[in-house]
């Protein structure tokens, strides 16, 4: 009884008839995709990048920073034309650092925290 109960459900699905999908069917589907491809990656993507412009635009000088490597420091000087500024690792280091390499910007006081 099983088997024939699986004999009969293959035997109908290969006595379907094909009615042909609409063009418009792979369209929607693909559009659909793309709107869902685009708000999953592309917006956050797109909204990290724009908090992180926003962070690197607000550093000035006497704020304590980490950068990428894990380097905690103080902004010592800004050059306003220039992606680079002096950080200042302790009393007698001072590194010359791109603006990109900064992740965050630390509150004050950490540094002497630490």
């Amino acid at each position: 009884m099983i088997v024939k109960y699986f004999i009969d459900s293959a035997y109908a699905s290969t006595n379907l008839h094909h009615e042909k999908d609409s063009p418009y069917s792979l369209v929607a589907m693909l559009v659909l995709f793309a709107i869902i491809f685009y708000l999953s990656i592309f917006r956050p993507q797109q909204k990290k990048a724009k908090e992180h412009k926003k962070l690197m635009d607000s550093i000035t000088s006497g704020d304590e920073i980490i950068t990428k490597g894990g380097l905690i420091g103080k902004v010592d000087r800004t050059h306003k034309n220039s992606d680079y500024l002096v950080v200042m690792l302790n009393d007698s280091n001072k590194i010359l650092l791109h603006r990109n390499f900064i992740t965050s910007i630390l509150p004050k006081g950490t540094i002497d925290s630490i």
